[in-house]
């Protein structure tokens, strides 16, 4: 079922609900004026009988079967029948239309008055006051003409109600259809969306109602994925080519190798060459592998407390072991034994951190970086310094980007990976790294660590 129908029969079945709600009160409240008002009548009818044959100007009996009989303001099967308190009848009109039970004899001398109806006959007992005796009157007739109207009213009622219904329906299913006719519009411009052309956008409207919030997080949403399409494209191209470069660089080596009759002082200066390259297409190939897997991986990553301390010592361990030249200079703001922790992942972390030590030295003219760490409020904040060649103003948001690098790093071997791994690695721990960077000065990355991040990474 589509939204215009259910919208439609929602929207009739509401108004039609209301109508014969509205309809049922209306029938039924003339239906209780009609049977009050013929009540008035036939009280009247009754005392009007016995006034004329018990009050002071009193009728015989036969003359007022007559004039009962013969009046104009006579109604349909109209009988009187008139008992005194022990129950006997003191007056009947004659006609025998309806009998009175001694059960409804004792409730109207209980009760005072009862209405009741037989078939279309109504029925109304009293008891009067008629002098210093009372008497039990009852009056009983068919209201045709009241009943007339009530049937008409009520053929006029079921009438306009169907009438109603179906002008709601059509005008609802028409109401309907104007009210989805942006949906349509949107739905036939993504119809015409592309992976070729998705710099489409859907039209906004008045960018205030719901529909145009729909166009305008829509579009936004194709802002993301063209912009995911773009960096996808673009990170295919460069590691095709940083892969490309050393294979070629192996291979050539090997051929030339083969080719020649080298000595094997020489044929081990070209292993180790070759050992070089493969070395760097290893790290390439595990920092691809890193960032691919942490733009896939949608499951939690187990936490726990990280000594920030003890992971920057031991990254200074493995730096000193793997490149002896490189020196890193660990500075703590607060006392020499206090030593800040936090929850994070540890083995990303230390991967964070390693990276960018590493780079901070490589890029150092002396080869040394100083660390230094603080404790701030809720958190601890890293910074690494270097004094090495400044990254260029307008560089330095895009050296996060994959495979970008400043112009600073063109002698400096590397692939541009190690940065981008560092930021997707700091956003995951929902923590900022910024860069400062000016001549004579050097560039410093600034890490800020939450003590706990407010979802589990």
């Amino acid at each position: 079922m589509t939204i215009r129908t259910r919208l439609t029969l929602m929207f009739s079945s509401i108004v039609v609900a209301l109508l014969v709600l509205f309809c049922t009160l209306l029938y039924w409240e003339e239906a209780l004026h009609r049977q009050n008002v013929f009540t008035n009548r036939l009280k009247h009818e009754g005392i009007t009988s016995a006034e004329a044959l018990l009050g002071n100007e009193k009728f015989s009996p036969q003359l007022l079967k007559l004039l009962d009989k013969n009046q104009m303001t006579v109604l349909d099967k109209e009988e009187i029948v008139i008992f005194d308190l022990n129950k006997k009848i003191v007056y009947e009109s004659g006609t025998d239309y309806f009998d009175i039970p001694k059960s409804r004899l004792d409730e109207v001398i209980k009760n005072g008055e009862l209405y009741w109806r037989v078939g279309q006959g109504e029925i109304f007992g009293f008891r009067y006051q008629l002098g210093k005796a009372q008497v039990l009157i009852f009056s009983s007739a068919v209201d045709v003409y009241g009943l007339s109207k009530q049937r008409n009213l009520a053929i006029m009622l079921v009438a306009g109600c169907l009438l109603t219904t179906l002008v709601v329906f059509i005008a609802g299913w028409i109401f309907a259809g104007r009210a989805l006719q942006p949906i349509n519009r949107i739905i036939n411009q993504i119809d015409t969306i592309t992976a070729s052309n998705l710099d489409s956008r859907l039209d906004e409207g008045n960018r205030t109602d719901e529909i145009a919030q729909l166009s305008l997080r829509f579009n936004q949403m194709l802002e993301r994925l063209q912009k995911a399409f773009r960096l996808q494209k673009s990170f295919v191209a460069h590691a095709s080519h940083e892969l490309r470069t050393p294979l070629t660089a192996i291979t050539g080596q090997i051929q030339v190798s083969l080719l020649a009759d080298d000595s094997p002082e020489e044929l081990k200066v070209m292993i180790q060459s070759v050992l070089e390259d493969v070395q760097q297409l290893n790290k390439l190939a595990n920092g691809l592998l890193d960032i691919a897997g942490m733009d896939s991986n949608q499951t939690p990553l187990k936490h726990n407390l990280v000594n920030l301390t003890e992971l920057l010592w031991s990254v200074r361990q493995e730096l000193s072991e793997k490149k002896p030249e490189y020196e890193v200079l660990l500075l703590l703001e607060q006392e020499k034994d206090f030593m800040p922790e936090l929850y994070a992942h540890e083995a990303l972390l230390y991967t964070a951190l390693i990276n960018l030590i590493e780079n901070g030295a490589k890029f150092s003219d002396n080869n040394t970086v100083s660390v230094k760490i603080e404790c701030i409020e809720n958190g601890a904040r890293v910074t690494i310094h270097n004094s090495g060649k400044p990254i260029p103003e307008n560089e330095i948001l895009e050296i996060f980007e994959p495979f970008k690098r400043g112009s600073n790093s063109r002698n400096t071997p590397g692939h541009g990976v190690g940065l981008s791994l560092v930021k997707k690695i700091i956003e995951l721990h929902q923590g900022q790294i910024t860069v400062q960077s000016a001549e004579n000065i050097g560039t410093t990355f600034t890490v800020i660590l939450p003590y706990k991040a407010q979802t589990k990474i």
